[in-house]
């Protein structure tokens, strides 16, 4: 956590169950696992693996779609600053339309139950719904957009598709929840949604969406994608930590060491969406949050709201948008485009 955070949290740091690293090609009792000769063979072929990956990351960030993602996130959060969910804000039309969208897959949840079946996790239900969303998503999209923007329907409910987790392997993940902001962000690239729905985007939109995403997670067991268990910041959400804690910055009396007391979760929950994270967490997982949940634990640790907002941003372009098994699956297209970013 120190290279995104700075050093302030290390005393508050409970454990590092980090393992010590294992001598290469010998197991216990110093017997050789396989020929030492065949084990850097295969790290060779990992390492040309990995650095094709990280060549693709490195590309990635100098597009068009990388540029406008991150000031679409940006945006948002110093849009959010200070503010409240309960707060007022404008409500346009198209707002209200996003929220029937998400009305209506929040319907179909209901109207498609799980299964039973031998395996507690991935509910195969979660496929039925999922196809209902892939056939209807062009026909959802087209009454969000204005009339004369509907052309753009097909490419835009690509990202709705990808925003609600994987079918084949029924896990969510942030590269699913980073589908969703892309696809608001291609809304206000066409124009439905402006400036002045920025709250609303937030505190409306995405937060209903959240809402639909946890409902999915809970009804049909969902595998977190690509989960870094105890070792990351959350099983499948990011940037509502991103802009829950910008809505903190300058608060008079919450500071980040508050948000693993209880009380303070349950007082507050429903003005603060890092919070509503927060108490969402502790209804799912049980133990001690220093266990169960170190990076957050951790990061209670940092003296003000502005530092654990500027190391979550770093954190998320390093562990999310800069690592390919997450951008792997992102989508470009005309709106977010593979195009060089204009120097």
């Amino acid at each position: 956590m120190s290279k995104h955070f700075g050093d302030s949290g290390k005393e508050k740091l409970p454990f590092n169950r980090k393992k010590p690293p294992a001598e290469p090609g010998l197991g216990r009792g110093g017997h050789l696992l396989r020929p030492v000769g065949v084990r850097e063979g295969r790290q060779d072929k990992r390492h040309a693996v990995e650095e094709r990956q990280r060549l693709i990351t490195d590309m990635i960030r100098c597009r068009e779609a990388y540029a406008d993602y991150i000031g679409f996130i940006l945006t948002l959060n110093e849009g959010v600053k200070g503010k409240k969910l309960t707060c007022e804000y404008k409500v346009s039309e198209t707002v209200e339309k996003l929220m029937d969208l998400l009305g209506t897959l929040d319907r179909w949840i209901n109207e498609t139950p799980p299964v039973d079946q031998p395996s507690r996790f991935g509910n195969k239900a979660y496929r039925t719904w999922f196809a209902k969303l892939d056939q209807e998503a062009e026909a959802l999209v087209s009454v969000v957009l204005p009339a004369d923007k509907r052309a753009a329907a097909p490419e835009i409910a690509v990202y709705l598709k990808e925003s609600v987790g994987n079918s084949t392997r029924i896990d969510y993940g942030t590269g699913h929840e980073a589908a969703f902001a892309a696809f608001l962000c291609c809304l206000c690239k066409v124009g439905a949604l402006r400036v002045d729905d920025q709250l609303a985007i937030v505190f409306k939109v995405f937060n209903r969406y959240l809402e639909v995403m946890r409902k999915l997670q809970k009804t049909y067991r969902m595998e977190p994608a690509g989960s870094q268990g105890v070792w990351g910041l959350d099983d499948f959400q990011f940037l509502p930590f991103i802009w829950g804690s910008s809505q903190f910055i300058d608060h008079p009396t919450l500071e980040p060491r508050h948000f693993v007391d209880e009380r303070v979760v349950n007082e507050h929950h429903q003005d603060y969406m890092f919070l509503e994270c927060i108490k969402f967490i502790n209804e799912m997982k049980t133990g001690p949050f220093a266990e169960h949940s170190n990076q957050l634990w951790n990061i209670s640790a940092v003296p003000s709201w502005s530092k654990v907002n500027q190391g979550l941003i770093r954190m998320y372009k390093a562990e999310c948008l800069e690592k390919f098994p997450v951008i792997q699956h992102f989508k470009f297209g005309s709106l977010l485009s593979i195009q060089p970013a204009k120097p």
